[in-house]
């Protein structure tokens, strides 16, 4: 039997979470089933009681929380915490039970409570192919939801090595969704650099993982060789 697709309940506000429903339809749609859950009416400054705005019962298993008005975040994340439903609110500073706030989409760790989400989206992953010193191929295995961590790898394809985990930086940076105007004092700096930094540093990984590869396959090869020139080791 096909696994159950994990139900994510979006909250949005005015379109704030588009660039990201976009991305998660694209590239988790075969895993992950989504419910759009959008407030568009003008709010006033401040809400005493959130309860006209947000539903009494949250049916999902997980929840995303693209609110800009700070008294709705604030009384999601204790709706989904009393409820048991695990919550990603990126930048924010939401708390509670089951409640995620990463910096940023892709600054989001690997967690079991977030199943097929977590999975797939988060900090970024990379396995990375290389050929006379270029990139030639680049699989993304985990991303930010908002897709630019797969518009940046396109950009790499026939970049040189020695040059790609800068260039990947500048290319999220450029794709990133995230606001640019924000600034955050514990990592001293804004949304949009921690995302272009977090995706330099995995592609790095990444290349040294694939010269490592390249290494032992020669090392192998080479090993095979001999043996095949060496009749003493067919004895």
């Amino acid at each position: 039997m096909a696994n159950k697709r994990q139900r994510v309940l979006v909250f949005q506000q005015n379109g704030s979470g588009e660039r990201k429903i976009v991305g998660l339809r694209q590239y988790g749609g075969a895993c992950i089933e989504l419910t759009i859950y959008s407030i568009d009416e003008q709010l006033p400054g401040v809400i005493d009681d959130t309860s006209p705005w947000l539903p009494e019962k949250i049916d999902a298993d997980l929840v995303l929380d693209y609110l800009q008005h700070g008294d709705l975040a604030s009384d999601l994340a204790a709706l989904c915490a009393r409820q048991g439903v695990p919550l990603i609110a990126s930048g924010k500073k939401s708390v509670g039970s089951g409640v995620h706030t990463p910096p940023t989409c892709c600054g989001l760790p690997k967690d079991p409570e977030l199943a097929s989400y977590g999975e797939m989206f988060g900090a970024p992953e990379f396995v990375v192919e290389i050929k006379d010193g270029l990139i030639s191929a680049v699989q993304v295995v985990r991303g930010a939801p908002c897709g630019a961590t797969w518009a940046a790898a396109e950009r790499l394809i026939g970049h040189p090595v020695a040059d790609a985990a800068r260039r990947v930086g500048l290319e999220t940076q450029f794709f990133c969704s995230a606001n640019p105007a924000g600034w955050d004092p514990i990592h001293g700096k804004s949304p949009v650099h921690f995302a272009g930094k977090i995706h330099r540093r995995q592609l790095a990984k990444a290349i040294d993982r694939a010269i490592d590869r390249a290494i032992d396959g020669a090392t192998d090869r080479a090993g095979a060789e001999k043996g095949d020139a060496d009749p003493a080791a067919e004895e």
